[in-house]
């Protein structure tokens, strides 16, 4: 599903660093949001 320019992301749930339950809409007109996705974030470096 891609978004086009200007559209709304839809509601989501993830965990955050902290373990703590985070959703999108909490920050929706509050905060601007960047999501940042690191493949093979687990690998050792």
């Amino acid at each position: 599903m891609a978004l086009e320019v200007g559209q709304l992301a839809p509601d989501f749930v993830l965990k955050s660093h902290l373990g703590q339950t985070v959703r999108l809409s909490e920050y929706r007109g509050k905060r601007n949001v960047v999501l940042a996705f690191f493949p093979l974030a687990w690998t050792p470096i």
